[in-house]
């Protein structure tokens, strides 16, 4: 059976660093920008782990602007 990974594409200018994703993330994947901001002023979300992405979607379910995207990557 082929292992498979998460990744999160983050739609950085829609993200308004509400941290509602970073919260729900179980394996501690994601994180809010601490030293840049987004055109709108907000720090934004991005994947400060990317090896504990299991792509389980959950920062995408509770993002209030679906700027989130959540996709798994079969590795070979």
């Amino acid at each position: 059976m082929a292992k498979v990974k998460g990744a999160v594409s983050v739609n950085l200018e829609k993200c308004k660093g509400c941290n509602l994703c970073v919260a729900a993330c179980p394996t501690s994947t994601l994180s809010l920008q601490p030293n840049e901001v987004n055109d709108r002023g907000y720090h934004y979300a991005y994947m400060v782990n990317p090896d504990n992405c299991t792509g389980c979607c959950s920062c995408a379910w509770v993002c209030p602007d679906a700027c989130i995207e959540v996709y798994r990557v079969r590795l070979d």
